[in-house]
């Protein structure tokens, strides 16, 4: 097990860290705000609460859906956790008591398959199979205003952006869409790129960015302003791109695919295939460096990687040319067919005379 703290790689000690006890596949699972808990939903039509430290079920399974959970969040201040199902509901549920409140919020005609609080928790978002988006009032339970309707498949994922003002979804029709949260119009036209369903979103921390990902195997950040894409699509996933998130500070967004990978990339660097701040770790050997000297280590078809003047610099095998001139910062698993490569150069040297080189 990897984590990534301070921008260095360590270890976690080898320990058991599996939950079981749901009795069907777990959809969606969400940290609490504090993250003493984390919360999931489960094809087996449950929701439970966990304790981070222990392991431990927090109470009894919360139980009131009749289909899947497909989707589970905190509200900002940790007293809640929304769920939005296949039964074409959302609920929420006092993580204190483990009881529903209120009645279910009813009026999807599909399947909800995402659901996010807003920043001050006033309201909830959901996007569902229905193709429409709506926002709840979490203290009436009432819609608010109509919903939101523009995509023309299912909306697979939505978010608030930090200041509350507006929504991102991603849809089955290939498309990210922003709404106005006040009038429930469209930002702008659809943001378009991606090739296949748009399987999930997020806001940058500064809202300034949204990431989306894609069945198409790729991962795309955008201007919230212009929706422009910003620099090209992370093409580093062998499949589906299912969920991606920025960290706090928003300088890493992480990714998980159908690949069975975690990947990890630096958003701080100009985004490409070659300049996403790989290769500048490779000069000095520190995993997350944001040296700004970007070195194209692509090697040819034959495995060498050449000096711009055409000189040979070095053969790579076969096995390690993908990761190399992958873009991510970091793979997990880290020994995985599609994991990083990185290579440490600071003795590296080369010339006309291998002689030389040896000797010194």
């Amino acid at each position: 097990m990897i984590r990534v703290k301070k921008g260095q790689m360590e270890r976690w000690p080898a320990r058991p860290i599996i939950w079981a006890g749901h009795a069907s596949y777990v959809y969606s699972v969400a940290y609490s705000l504090d993250g003493r808990y984390v919360v999931s939903g489960s094809g087996d039509k449950t929701i439970r609460i966990w304790d981070t430290e222990t392991g431990a079920p927090v109470g009894e399974p919360l139980k009131g859906h009749t289909n899947w959970v497909q989707s589970v969040a905190y509200s900002p201040d940790g007293r809640y956790v929304v769920s939005g199902s296949g039964d074409k509901t959302i609920r929420i549920w006092d993580t204190e008591t483990g009881a529903p409140v209120g009645e279910p919020l009813k009026g999807h005609t599909g399947s909800v398959l995402s659901v996010a609080y807003s920043p001050d928790g006033r309201y909830v978002v959901s996007g569902s199979h229905d193709k429409t988006i709506r926002i709840w009032d979490t203290e009436t339970g009432a819609p608010v205003g109509e919903p939101f309707k523009g995509h023309t498949n299912r909306v697979w994922s939505v978010a608030y952006s930090p200041d509350g003002r507006y929504v991102v979804s991603g849809s089955g029709d290939k498309t990210i869409r922003i709404w106005d949260t006040e009038t429930g119009a469209p930002v702008g036209e659809p943001l378009k790129g991606h090739t296949d369903w748009v399987r999930s979103v997020a806001y940058s921390p500064d809202g300034r960015n949204v990431v989306s990902g894609s069945y198409d195997k790729t991962i795309q950040i955008w201007d919230t302003e212009t929706g422009a894409p910003v620099g090209e699509p992370l093409k580093d996933h062998t499949d589906s791109v299912g969920s991606e998130a920025y960290s706090p500070d928003g300088r890493y967004v992480v990714s998980g695919s159908y690949d069975k990978t975690v990947r990890i990339w630096n958003t701080q660097t100009p985004l490409g295939p070659f300049s996403m701040s790989l290769i500048a770790p490779f000069l000095d050997s520190r995993p997350f460096s944001t040296d700004p000297r970007v070195v194209d280590f692509q090697p040819d078809d034959n495995g060498w990687v050449k000096h711009p003047n055409g000189g040979l610099l070095f053969w790579v095998p076969e096995d390690c040319r993908n990761g190399l001139t992958c873009p991510a910062v970091l793979t997990i698993p880290t020994d995985g067919p599609n994991r990083v490569v990185r290579l440490d150069l600071r003795d590296f040297c080369f010339g006309p005379s291998w002689e030389q080189i040896f000797k010194g």
